[in-house]
């Protein structure tokens, strides 16, 4: 039974509900979920004109768009944390403002449950400058979930002035990545291992979250020159089971370790129960599952204590 209970000051939800399962009251931190303003979840038409990459993930209605409440409450139900928000990569420099906006309301009104990435236009690398100075300022924690072209990734030196930018304010970028084999799907898109890892030698100070496991990247860290340049590079478990078989976690460990994994869901792609019922199955050492489910990702956002309050 969910109770919620709103606090005059913050307007932040106090939870109180069964867990699924608990490792010592572990930190449970999701850092890969999508939130949109009301204004957005309520007019996707509208939106669905103004922007490609919102028609292709979006038109389907029963591809779901949340707001922070709709987060806090799942969150609430599931045992969740912290959640990291992130946005998509909008056409528009207006856009990613006014959806970073949100993420930064959001927020603030739910200052110990939620930690902001932004977004930036990545084919205007001046207007990309302006907004990642807007998210420094306002305390944003990285901008993500970017999806770079293959114009972008072959091309590299365009990148210089904004990555700087992160890497001088300890900002982090998380990208979308893709899978070069198997089946097909809406925003799959082509940010596979090979473009990621030009990115990644290029640019070896920033902190760098690939999605989706890095469209496999971690396989190739048998080449000793991959594994030694991911020394600042962590994967995430978003939709991991339309992917790939539990066993990606044990196989992942053998490579590069637990500590290059964070657990992430894709909210609300899919709910958290459905990862971390695998992960509560998985064969290895609490401390590791610990380590994937929220250990690492507080050490990565500076996160101090070990909940949420």
């Amino acid at each position: 039974m969910l109770r919620v209970l709103t606090n005059s000051t913050s307007n932040e939800i106090s939870r109180k509900t069964t867990p699924i399962f608990c490792y010592n009251a572990s930190m449970i931190i999701d850092v890969h979920t999508h939130i949109f303003p009301p204004r957005v979840k309520n007019n996707r038409d509208k939106y669905i004109e103004l922007d490609p990459l919102f028609k292709l993930l979006y038109s389907n209605p029963k591809a779901r768009l949340v707001d922070a409440d709709d987060l806090i409450a799942a969150m609430d139900e599931q045992s969740i944390d912290k959640s990291v928000v992130l946005n998509i990569a909008w056409s528009s420099a207006d856009l990613c403002h006014e959806t970073n906006s949100y993420i930064l309301e959001s927020v603030s009104r739910f200052p110990s449950r939620l930690v902001g990435f932004g977004m930036i236009t990545l084919d205007s690398p001046q207007s990309a400058l302006k907004e990642v100075e807007f998210c420094i300022q306002n305390g944003l924690k990285g901008i993500g979930e970017i999806r770079p072209s293959k114009r972008l990734l072959d091309n590299l030196v365009l990148w210089d002035p904004i990555i700087t930018k992160l890497v001088e304010n300890n900002l982090i970028l998380l990208t979308h990545s893709s899978e070069p084999l198997g089946h097909n799907y809406p925003g799959k898109g082509d940010i596979t291992p090979d473009s990621l890892f030009s990115f990644i030698v290029k640019f070896q100070g920033l902190k760098l979250i690939c999605a989706h496991w890095g469209g496999g990247l971690p396989f190739y860290a048998l080449m000793p020159e991959v594994k030694k340049s991911l020394k600042n590079v962590f994967f995430d478990t978003a939709a991991s089971p339309y992917l790939y078989s539990p066993e990606i976690y044990d196989r992942v460990i053998d490579l590069i370790g637990s500590e290059k994994i964070l657990f992430g869901t894709d909210y609300p792609l899919l709910p958290a129960k459905r990862y971390l019922k695998e992960i509560d199955s998985l064969n290895i050492e609490v401390k590791l599952k610990k380590q994937i489910l929220g250990e690492n990702a507080k050490q990565l956002l500076g996160i101090k204590g070990s909940d949420n309050k």
